[in-house]
């Protein structure tokens, strides 16, 4: 069976109430949601929280899944909703510059270099406005492409890339300033 024709099947199931089918049809993106999280929230334990949550609509909602975008898309736009909720939510709670960002590693002698790298990049990541931050996740770490960021911001294409050009620049700004 190919892999669309797998991935169907899978479907099917899942929206008939199969649990294992459900995590097989998600099992290959499970990773690249996490990251979405991550990077959108900007700690570990808030983006768990946020992937859950995304887990939870997904399976709650899989009967209304129409099939008009890929079962990753769909599951990338609710995971990234679910991170932006979240944040908002522990925004008007409190408002933590000093959230702790962890990245499994494999240990070896670069870790250390890799996590600090990883952590700067975190930090420039929140220095971003929101719309900034999430397109340039959306693009680097969920695969999107410009036309679903559009879709997902309700902008046009060209804003974009605008969006993109300007969080490059100015991640590379705030990597720069830290360096300084």
């Amino acid at each position: 069976m190919a892999a669309s024709e797998n991935e169907a099947a899978l479907l099917a199931k899942a929206k008939q109430g199969d649990r294992q089918a459900f995590g097989q049809l998600l099992y290959p993106y499970r990773d690249r949601l996490f990251a979405v999280c991550v990077r959108t929230i900007g700690n570990r334990a808030d983006a768990e929280d946020a992937l859950q949550d995304a887990m939870i609509a997904i399976w709650q909602n899989l009967p209304k899944f129409r099939g008009e975008a890929s079962i990753s898309t769909w599951a990338f736009r609710i995971a990234t909703n679910a991170a932006l909720a979240l944040l908002r939510k522990r925004r008007e709670l409190t408002v933590d510059d000093d959230s702790e960002f962890v990245f499994e590693g494999d240990g070896g002698p670069d870790f250390a270099e890799d996590h600090a790298v990883r952590d700067r990049v975190q930090q420039a990541l929140k220095t971003l406005t929101e719309d900034f931050r999430v397109a340039l996740v959306l693009r680097e770490f969920g695969d999107y492409t410009y036309e679903q960021i559009a879709e997902y911001q309700q902008v046009p294409v060209q804003t974009v890339r605008s969006r993109l050009n300007r969080a490059r620049k100015q991640l590379k700004e705030a990597l720069l300033a830290q360096n300084a």
